[in-house]
């Protein structure tokens, strides 16, 4: 990851931002709530829901049919263009939440088929329960048998031969997946139910009785789990923002005035009335960096201005506010903008350090009109390997070489379309101004890491980050370093954020008892922790020269929790499963979750500064902390 997230302030005359926020609010935002609510009555809808995807041509289509309109008219042509990325973005998130619900239902009806009790097993069978089990022990040992043959046979391909199909078939290697494969599989009525009984027990022969009311809640555990995933999926499409709560009010009427004609509809009632009501316009995104100009005043402070917000408002320059560690950034805004412009036919807006950005409001608390109360933001995304003359060359050739591949296979075809000739110019140009190297661009020379050291970051949650750095071509540990020592002076802020998030659950589960408000959230500490925390593990790598830094996948993150917490009550309590579930569950209030979503962009962003390559792999769910970094790194090494 080479991309980064910088803010700033917009700050600019009284009335320039209420125009700004009017335009936002009274028809920007409604055009994009229109778009959602035109798409979700659209005739080929349920065709878009299979695909995961809305044609972005549709969504042009009826933009287009809107603009005319007068309440919808009047926009510069970059709200128009961000309105259709912004519906695309948010069917295409919606799309994914329901295909995933329609996958974990079909997952647990899968499961709940296959789920029978002792009594339904033997009466299926027409053998008895010793019989059962005899045949599931014969299974197992010969599936195991078997599963480790394959999995020797496995280690002994080279890289080089690996295909997609044996990538495909190694995923599926776990002992309960085969399993389920081959009970699928099977039609001899004593091997179903044997598998069945496997299955049910953990992949395990149990000599204990089943007891039925712990089946039945089972069974019914996962027929609530498939009911509430159907109540999901029925949910409302995407509605939009009512920035000025008009449809609050008028589902409030009609839930006083009204009886709703089904349990759908009054729960769709209820989900708005405590939804309640955005007060901030949806976000434009400006894709391309040269929608902004960047200018410096005889003072050194930097303003920016938005095209096509010229002919709607006279002069509309707005005056950067920023961190002090951000301010370089914009100042190389300036200086590369500067560049372009003066010989816009020389060189290329590509090797600009700004991609391209976001202006949104920023909510804040106040009496006064929202244009006064909330903040003007601009979002910045940085290309970080173009701060450099060195890194900008490598960023150039490949450009280049992507521009000339493009025009080959275009020229290639033939016949091209009056869509495709514009194309065709725009990467002539692109790759003329590319053969001039970009200048004013500060030297320094590459980090050159080696390949065969990375440094392996396992999240746990008793410690937030343990660091492994290892020599993967001689299988070999260089060291280890524990959040104590990553922290150093600064690890009693680690506790004090600990008794922090400590005080604020309290405050409120206290709140929810007494229904009242609560707003207590997380000071900055946690996240200045974070950024404590990838600094140290940045400046570790860089010591040992480690060619990269291995992250374990967030998705992960619930199982490796569960995994330590079942772990540590195993070893406190053992042979007494009540008490390690009361353990368990004392220790998850006394303990909490770090955010490593946060964490893990943190330790991002710091190594992308640096030039250090990031890979991510799956962490291992037990051994201890260390263990689990070491062997996330040679998992990297080996998947290469």
């Amino acid at each position: 990851m080479s991309l980064i997230t910088i803010l700033c302030r917009l700050v600019a005359d009284k009335a320039t931002l209420r125009y700004l926020w009017e335009l936002m609010a009274d028809k920007y935002t409604p055009l994009i709530n229109e778009l959602l609510e035109q798409l979700a009555q659209h005739p080929d809808f349920e065709t878009w829901l299979e695909k995961g995807e809305v044609p972005k041509d549709t969504i042009k289509t009826i933009c287009n049919s809107l603009k005319i309109q007068d309440r919808f008219a009047d926009q510069p042509g970059r709200f128009y263009t961000s309105a259709v990325t912004l519906v695309k973005e948010v069917y295409k998130s919606w799309f994914t939440l329901q295909q995933r619900r329609q996958r974990q239902i079909k997952g647990k009806e899968r499961w709940l088929n296959m789920l029978k009790s002792d009594i339904e097993l033997q009466q299926e069978s027409q053998c008895n329960l010793d019989i059962i089990r005899a045949k599931a022990t014969e299974v197992l040992i010969s599936f195991v048998a078997k599963f480790t043959q394959d999995k020797n046979k496995q280690s002994k391909i080279k890289k080089g031969n690996k295909t997609k199909k044996n990538k495909k078939d190694s995923s599926n290697t776990t002992l309960f997946n085969g399993l389920f494969d081959i009970y699928e599989k099977t039609e001899d009525c004593l091997s179903r139910c044997a598998l069945a009984y496997l299955l049910k027990n953990k992949c395990q022969v149990s000599e204990v009785d089943e007891d039925p009311e712990q089946y039945a809640k089972s069974r019914r555990k996962k027929e609530i789990e498939i009911e509430r995933l159907r109540n999901q999926i029925n949910s409302r499409k995407p509605k939009g923002r009512d920035l000025t709560g008009e449809k609050w009010l008028e589902t409030l009427s009609e839930a006083v005035n009204q009886v709703p004609r089904n349990e759908d509809e009054a729960k769709s009632w209820q989900a708005i009335l405590l939804k309640g009501n955005s007060c901030i316009p949806y976000p434009v995104d400006y894709e391309t960096n040269t929608d902004l100009t960047w200018l410096t005043n005889d003072k050194g402070r930097i303003f920016v201005k938005f095209n096509g917000l010229n002919k709607l408002i006279d002069e509309p320059k707005f005056e950067v506010y920023c961190d002090s560690r951000q301010f370089h950034y914009f100042q190389r805004f300036c200086q590369d903008w500067q560049i372009w412009h003066d010989e816009d036919e020389t060189y290329s807006s590509g090797l600009f350090i700004l991609r391209s950005a976001r202006l949104l409001w920023q909510e804040q608390k106040g009496t006064k009109e929202p244009w006064e109360t909330h903040h003007l933001i601009l979002q910045c995304s940085v290309e970080t390997r173009l701060w450099t003359q060195e890194e900008t060359e490598l960023v150039r050739l490949e450009k280049i070489n992507k521009a000339e591949k493009t025009i080959q296979n275009m020229e290639q075809k033939g016949n091209l379309s009056q869509t495709q000739l514009p194309r065709l110019e725009r990467e002539r140009t692109q790759r003329r101004k590319l053969n001039n190297p970009f200048p004013g661009r500060p030297s320094k020379p590459l980090y050159q890491g080696k390949s065969h050291i990375l440094v392996g970051v396992s999240l746990g949650l008793d410690k937030p980050a343990t660091v492994a750095v290892v020599d993967a071509a001689n299988n070999k540990v260089l060291t280890y370093r524990s959040v104590k020592q990553l922290l150093g002076d600064n690890y009693n802020l680690l506790n004090r954020q600990r008794q922090q998030q400590q005080r604020l659950s309290h405050e409120r589960h206290k709140a929810q008892k007494q229904n009242a408000p609560n707003s207590s959230g997380e000071s900055e500490l946690g996240q200045y922790v974070d950024r404590l925390l990838a600094d140290a593990i940045v400046a570790i790598a860089k010591t040992y020269f480690a060619g990269s830094i291995v992250l374990p996948k967030l998705r992960d993150m619930r199982e490796i929790i569960q995994s330590e917490i079942q772990t540590k009550a195993e070893k406190k309590i053992p042979g007494y499963k009540e008490g390690q579930q009361n353990y368990a569950k004392d220790y998850r209030v006394s303990v909490h979750r770090w955010s490593y979503g946060r964490l893990i962009e943190s330790i991002q962003t710091q190594a992308a500064k640096s030039g250090i390559y990031i890979e991510s792999g799956s962490q291992p769910i037990r051994d201890s902390q260390q263990e689990q970094a070491r062997e996330l790194a040679l998992f990297a090494y080996q998947q290469r």
